[in-house]
């Protein structure tokens, strides 16, 4: 396994979330509209049915939007989606939680007739503690992978404080198992057997760990067949964080995540931790790093030769720079990535040409 590394810079590091998107309803992205921020509590009783009491999660972090900060057109904001247009199912309801949670997920499909296409789950990153399926960074990632022929998925779970480990994965595997369910398939045109998970920061070690965690078949419960992660903290324990150099920040946001008082004395981050769970049975994975960033390029490159020491196929590039998560995801790597999804989970159909974005706005 040779990593491959970009010849150019990285985009900038980033920070955290934003709010939510408007009311469930299905229509094209060209008309799509962004409602007021009290309708997500609207959409949530709607939704709830006979589940008394049920709340939607809250997204909203302070100061910051998005895991790109500032205005600049960088990552994934260089991708404008194709004039055939998505069809976006908004705010779909897939679980909820006995401590009250309404679980929804967003559903991006390509335009065009259903066919038994493949799925791939989007994960939000925000250091599990804040972010949305449809921030405006994430709701083009939900784009760009179903104009890749993908139904795209893109799911809320719950977050730190209200939560810690390992209420999110839960939520994100309940997603899975969801999406294999005979109702979604008919109505989504899904394939089953091909479902993915793309994941960027905390969502990347999400989507790493649905990869890892468990054994058998990947076709079935909440087993993916092909695993892409953005700048991902993997391995948790406070150990292999130091030996890695990462932050004061980045130690307190897993111990957070993990509900440990003390770094030190956190026996769950080995659970936590998808290179724990490495085993041959597990799907092929994609990592993408940068090489400056806040997440230790070392966390990365621990994954990859772990993984491939297992008989797993890996992929691993490396870019320069201290862009971060869906900050480096430019034209350059989703042709990357989506080349590997292709491969891993099969064409779809005849896709169009991605169309260039104009940076002359770049901030």
């Amino acid at each position: 396994m040779t990593p491959t590394r970009a010849t150019d810079g990285g985009p900038g590091r980033g920070a955290a979330p934003d709010g939510r998107r408007a009311p469930r309803r299905r229509r094209w992205r060209a008309l799509i509209v962004t409602a007021a921020a009290g309708a997500a509590v609207a959409t949530a009783a709607a939704l709830s049915g006979f589940h008394l009491g049920l709340r939607a999660i809250d997204p909203a972090g302070p100061n910051d939007v998005s895991e790109l900060a500032g205005d600049a057109i960088t990552g994934i904001r260089t991708f404008t989606a194709p004039a055939a247009g998505v069809l976006i199912d908004e705010d779909v309801e897939y679980g909820a939680r006995a401590d009250g949670t309404l679980l929804t997920l967003d559903v991006c499909s390509p335009a065009g007739p259903a066919a038994s296409r493949p799925a791939v789950l989007s994960i939000h990153g925000g250091s599990w503690a804040r972010g949305d399926k449809a921030s405006d960074d994430w709701r083009l990632v939900c784009e760009w992978l179903a104009s890749q022929g993908f139904v795209a998925v893109s799911v809320n779970y719950r977050l730190v404080p209200d939560v810690t480990f390992p209420a999110a994965i839960d939520d994100v595997s309940l997603a899975v198992q969801w999406l294999r369910e005979p109702e979604q398939v008919a109505a989504y045109g899904i394939d089953p057997a091909r479902i993915g998970a793309f994941g960027g920061s905390a969502g990347g070690n999400l989507a790493a760990l649905l990869g890892t965690a468990g054994a058998g078949a990947l076709d079935a419960g909440s087993r993916v067949a092909a695993v892409v992660e953005l700048s991902a903290p993997i391995t948790l324990d406070a150990v292999t964080l130091g030996a890695d150099q990462a932050t004061t920040w980045l130690h307190g946001i897993v111990t957070d995540y993990l509900g440990c008082d003390r770094a030190s004395e956190c026996p769950e981050a080995d659970a936590a931790s998808p290179t724990s769970h490495v085993d041959a049975s597990d799907p092929p994975v994609f990592i993408a790093h940068a090489d400056d960033e806040i997440i230790p390029l070392a966390q990365a490159e621990r994954f990859a030769r772990t993984l491939d020491e297992a008989g797993v196929p890996v992929e691993l590039a490396v870019v320069a720079g201290d862009g971060h998560s869906i900050g480096i995801l430019d034209a350059w790597l989703r042709e990357r990535i989506a080349a590997f999804l292709h491969a891993h989970l099969g064409w779809a159909e005849e896709l169009p040409a991605e169309q260039p974005v104009d940076a002359s706005a770049e901030g």
